[in-house]
């Protein structure tokens, strides 16, 4: 099954991280973030990746060339998450496919559980305590009901973790939407549509979730990092004034739950207990 990466955003929340490149190249340990993430489809058993890009696309086109089976499609203007899974509607070619975002990382175990070939969509989700803060997904059975945006008083603690496996209909849905609140083509619009038609199943994350949304995530990442052995060496090398709670330093956990504290060149580094 193919997979589908939207990578075109420049990721404003990072700060000065991407003023100089997408958010999913942001260095993490010897390799990028996106590469982590093209990793993990792969031994998930994901065969082809298209990737979207948009803002400094030349830079990911560049970093990943020469590697084999993944296609570019570019998002002239970044209108949604909707626009961006339109773009690639030719690549799609009317398979179906997986979509993920270029700054999330899930176990190939949690890929491998999406991959479902049946008629059906699906949408991942995870418990959190904050479900206000993000998409809340109404479930019946196994099926999603609809997907809530940031609700006041969310019906569930599960939430959208933004994995998604869409056969073709998926685009006829998109046809239907028009642009939310914010001037942006929701692929969630899409989504609630096929709910209603008893198009969606929801599937749970049983491994982990990885969000790189803002400075502050690399703290979660990297404490995941040592939990979790498909995860161990993982570092993020950042360089100041990028982070704000982790100024001057990257900071990572090594097995043993020993702090890791790398300069930005590499060149020292220090532990403690």
């Amino acid at each position: 099954m193919k997979a589908l990466i939207l990578a075109a955003g420049r990721g404003t929340r990072m700060m000065h991280l991407t003023d100089d490149r997408p958010k999913p190249l942001i260095q993490v340990g010897d390799r990028t973030f996106l590469e982590k993430v093209i990793d993990s489809l792969g031994r998930a058993g994901i065969d082809e990746v298209g990737i979207v890009v948009g803002y400094k696309k030349e830079m990911i086109e560049e970093h990943l060339n020469g590697r084999p089976n993944i296609s570019f499609i570019e998002q002239g203007e970044q209108l949604g998450t909707g626009h961006a899974v339109n773009a690639a509607r030719d690549w799609s070619a009317g398979e179906d496919f997986i979509v993920l975002m270029g700054d999330n990382l899930y176990s190939p175990n949690d890929i491998r559980g999406i991959l479902r070939r049946d008629s059906l969509c699906y949408v991942a989700g995870i418990e959190h305590k904050s479900p206000e803060k993000f998409g809340v997904l109404m479930i019946e059975g196994e099926f999603l009901k609809a997907i809530i945006e940031k609700p006041s008083d969310p019906p569930s603690n599960l939430i959208n973790t933004g994995l998604y496996k869409f056969t073709s209909e998926i685009f006829s849905a998109l046809d239907k939407i028009g642009r939310s609140e914010r001037g942006e083509y929701e692929i969630t619009d899409a989504i609630n549509l096929l709910c209603k038609e008893g198009k969606v199943k929801f599937v749970k994350i049983s491994d982990y979730w990885l969000n790189l949304g803002c400075p502050d995530d690399v703290l979660e990442i990297s404490r995941v990092a040592c939990k979790s052995p498909a995860m161990l060496g993982i570092v993020l090398v950042l360089s100041p004034p990028e982070v704000r709670r982790i100024s001057h330093v990257g900071i990572c956990f090594d097995r043993f739950g020993h702090e890791i504290f790398f300069t930005e060149d590499k060149s020292r580094s220090a532990s403690s207990s």
